[in-house]
């Protein structure tokens, strides 16, 4: 009972974390730094912690053989530097509960490419829920919301974080025997090291631009906030958690993120929630609810119900 309190705990506050980050990060970018140079910040934070931390808790740990070599470079580059690289550049454009919606698509990715690269059956509930949910964020897509009029590349920063859920999506699907096979800290230090080597060169310049003397207070909690909590502090609650909590209860914490979100936007200001949205957000969800239930019998790939790490 206590830890299933805590697992619960874990997960909410995961949730939290990622939820409030679509608009604290709207409070630093554009006006105070550019979306590369908070990746920057956050990949090259993470991949030294981590290297630390999996040198004190596990040193002897090494990824070996070509193959999981070869896994983990394609994890860093899907889960860490295209993933980082497309949230923020689309955060950067779309309005908080777009990009929060959009996001929700994860798992749905996660089937597909499960699908396609490890031969798991496609079910009748699973592609009416591929369907719903694909018709849902294609509405949000191609809508015009109040960034767009602003001048901002709405439709631009959707696609973005389009491709970011699919980079994430497949790189659950990739990531998964590299966590069954070694350390967490092991993996997440190589991951965070090869996303470094996308992050730096992408973000040099924009982290050299800033001002950084005349940032306000709340700028730099912002950016601490992300760095810490948001990158560090959400990825090991997040892989305690995975220890000891079912496919449903992680599934239950999906649908929590994007509500959480959007209570947020809209009680700091930052957006807006309308009967077009709460309609395209019942089509995701209950897309992706069809998607996440498990066929009646058992399949050797995992169900893909990992909350979104971003």
């Amino acid at each position: 009972m206590k830890n299933s309190l805590r697992v619960h705990a874990a997960l909410f506050l995961v949730a939290l974390i990622y939820a409030a980050n679509y608009s604290i990060s709207k409070d630093v970018m554009p006006r105070y730094m550019g979306p590369f140079g908070l990746v920057l910040l956050r990949v090259v934070g993470a991949a030294v912690f981590f290297g630390v931390l999996s040198r004190l808790v596990a040193p002897h740990d090494r990824i070996t053989g070509r193959a999981d070599q070869l896994r983990s470079i394609a994890s860093g580059i899907l889960g860490i530097g295209l993933n980082q690289l497309l949230f923020f550049s689309g955060l950067n454009l779309t309005s908080p509960i777009n990009a929060s919606l959009i996001q929700t698509i994860a798992p749905v990715v996660t089937v597909l490419a499960s699908a396609v690269l490890l031969g798991e059956r496609l079910t009748l509930p699973r592609l009416l829920g591929i369907g719903l949910a694909g018709a849902g964020a294609a509405s949000i897509i191609l809508s015009r919301g109040p960034v767009a009029a602003a001048g901002q590349d709405g439709l631009l920063g959707n696609v973005y974080i389009l491709l970011n859920a699919t980079a994430f999506g497949v790189y659950l699907v990739v990531v998964m025997p590299l966590m069954r096979k070694y350390h967490p800290f092991t993996v997440l230090a190589r991951i965070f090291l090869v996303g470094a080597f996308l992050a730096v060169p992408a973000g040099w310049q924009q982290v050299q631009q800033p001002d950084y003397a005349s940032f306000p207070v709340g700028v730099w909690a912002a950016i601490a906030y992300m760095v810490v909590c948001l990158t560090i502090l959400a990825y090991l609650l997040n892989n305690w958690a995975l220890k000891y909590a079912s496919p449903a209860l992680l599934g239950a914490y999906i649908y929590l993120q994007p509500a959480l979100a959007v209570l947020i936007a809209v009680g700091l200001g930052k957006d807006h929630l309308t009967w077009n949205r709460a309609w395209q957000a019942l089509l995701i969800f209950g897309g992706v609810f069809l998607v996440s239930r498990k066929p009646r019998q058992p399949e050797p790939a995992p169900t893909p119900l990992e909350p979104v790490q971003n």
